[in-house]
């Protein structure tokens, strides 16, 4: 169960409820999980994966969860440019001792042509081996099985009927069985993004079309979207935390997440909040993440920050955050709660640097396995273990660096009558 906070506030002595969003709540990822990330090209541009770390760092900041993205472009169910599938866990996978492993794979299986029952029963079987070897390998690991992501058949016309993604959603379909059988968690990285990609082409076909440039990949919109497919799989929660003030009575009503202090009501409106989470790092700077983003429930899902005042007597507020601007709201909007998650916040500016450091600390791995163990395994050099010890070290540092810029602290509050 959530602890309980009480809070006695000076402004007329009162006790506000505080629930933690905490790991407990029904969140799939535990306290010292390590998670390997396995797939194709989709999951080697760490783009999805590193959207779903940086929710989990920012969402849990206290929570010891780690990451290993293991995708290789081009593979399949049998192997590719990384060896033959055997290698691959053994090497990728297996040498991390996973507590959780997600697989995605599918794109390159199918062969970019109609349905062949030879080609999805060579998936299938290949697909179990996978789940098979790993379980016998590490029987206590517990898997997410990827459904995977869409062919894009809509903003382009498909290259036959019914099209390519069909294909990708009956192979998705054949993953649902397996996870069934297997009493596996099973995340759809496929229809979500369909959903999407309808409602952006509608809204604006010319971008809709950058989403997914090149039909297979997508760019950082697609894959945010992918990402909260993931996470809800995971059961992940939308509050980033919740705040509703009563202006008239001069109290806190309710606090989710975070802890409200120095509530003071003098024309305006002043308080300290101190907060458990961060909102999700998303760059709403990009008109293509702008637009997959408003064509998707990314939002409502997983990135609530709703900010409630009520009882104000004016018609019209600016609210600054430790002396920064963030917006100008009307009675009715702050009275029906404005999502803080969106908005140019201290907040959102933390979350981006918590998002910088796990790509870097990604981009050290990548240096780690693809530049040196990978390609100079089979050589006997002297200095090859010492220098993967450096790089591990290194990229240590940085995910320490990460968990501690991922640390919420203190903001000032301000509502002014404009």
């Amino acid at each position: 169960m959530a602890r309980i906070f009480r809070l006695a506030l000076l402004c007329g002595i009162f006790a506000v409820s505080v629930r933690p969003v905490s790991a407990q709540d029904g969140f799939a990822l535990r306290s010292g999980d390590r998670v390997v990330f396995y797939g194709d090209s989709i999951t080697d541009q760490r783009l999805y994966t590193t959207f779903a770390e940086a929710y989990v760092v920012t969402r849990f900041p206290r929570l010891n969860v780690t990451f290993v993205h293991s995708g290789w472009g081009g593979d399949r169910v049998t192997g590719g440019g990384g060896g033959p599938v055997d290698l691959r866990l053994k090497r990728d996978v297996i040498a991390y001792r996973p507590t959780v492993m997600t697989i995605m794979l599918g794109m390159n299986d199918g062969s970019y042509r109609p349905f062949d029952q030879g080609i999805f029963d060579t998936y299938v079987n290949g697909y179990e081996h996978i789940v098979q070897t790993i379980h016998a390998a590490l029987p206590r690991l517990r898997f997410t099985l990827i459904q995977p992501s869409p062919y894009d058949d809509v903003t382009r016309k498909p290259g036959w009927n019914p099209g390519y993604n069909a294909v990708l959603v009956r192979y998705g379909d054949a993953i649902k069985d397996i996870a069934g059988k297997q009493r596996q968690t099973l995340a759809d990285l496929n229809s979500p993004v369909v959903a999407m990609l309808v409602r952006a082409n509608a809204t604006n076909a010319a971008q809709a079309q950058k989403i997914v440039a090149d039909r297979v990949h997508p760019g950082p919109g697609g894959h945010l979207i992918m990402a909260g497919a993931l996470l809800r799989a995971w059961n992940a929660p939308a509050t980033v935390t919740s705040v509703e003030i009563d202006a008239a009575a001069k109290r806190v009503t309710s606090a989710v997440n975070t802890a409200v202090t120095d509530l003071a009501v003098s024309g305006g409106i002043t308080w300290t909040q101190n907060d458990s989470a961060l909102p999700m790092p998303i760059n709403m700077g990009d008109p293509v993440v702008a637009l997959a983003v408003h064509s998707s429930d990314f939002v409502e899902t997983l990135d609530q920050e709703p900010l409630k005042v009520t009882g104000l007597p004016g018609t019209k507020y600016a609210l600054k955050i430790d002396g920064q601007d963030v917006g100008t709201f009307t009675n009715d909007q702050l009275a029906g709660g404005v999502n803080l998650a969106l908005l140019p916040t201290p907040m959102e500016k933390q979350s981006m640097d918590v998002y910088q450091l796990t790509l870097e600390h990604n981009n050290i791995h990548f240096t780690r396995w693809r530049q040196v163990e990978v390609p100079l395994e089979k050589q006997s050099l002297p200095h090859m273990r010492s220098a993967l010890a450096g790089l591990d070290a290194l990229e240590a540092d940085v995910v320490a660096a990460e968990r501690a810029a991922a640390i919420p602290k203190p903001h000032h509050y301000e509502l002014s009558p404009q």
